[in-house]
């Protein structure tokens, strides 16, 4: 049993609300790695948790009900990745792009437009972690 860690799936409600993220949220399930895929990926199981993503603007990368795991020692924008962020009170798993006048929050789906957080308001901006892993349904 030690091969394997567990890793909190919350639910939906994550995506409102003020306070830390997972404030007011439950765990579902935990979900199960193997300490080694973990480990050979540098991440610990002690500072990973799980959501679901909701809608369709991160597709076709991600999709409406995928899984996503979160590295929440990756708060600082490392080049461009996806990442969980809460912006005015929402959760949301977006690509972020820093650049020289602040932030871009960049959607997949090219329905979306793309929204750029200015460098005065990046105190606005949380950065939950870092997306580092997704499943879902095919």
């Amino acid at each position: 049993m030690d091969d394997y860690a567990f890793v909190p799936l919350y639910d939906a409600q994550c995506s409102a609300g003020a306070g830390a993220w997972n404030d007011h949220c439950r765990v579902l399930t935990n979900l199960s790695f193997t300490r080694y895929s973990l480990r050979k990926q540098g991440l610990t199981p002690e500072h990973l948790s799980a959501i679901r993503v909701d809608g369709d603007s991160m597709e076709p990368i991600l999709h409406s009900g995928d899984t996503v795991l979160i590295d929440h020692t990756r708060t600082t924008i490392e080049g461009e990745g996806i990442y969980v962020i809460r912006l005015d009170d929402h959760l949301y798993a977006k690509r972020l792009q820093r650049n020289f006048d602040g932030v871009a929050v960049i959607s997949e789906n090219p329905s979306y437009d793309r929204l750029t957080v200015p460098k005065e308001r990046l105190v606005e901006l949380e950065v939950i972690g870092r997306a580092v892993w997704a499943a879902g349904w095919l």
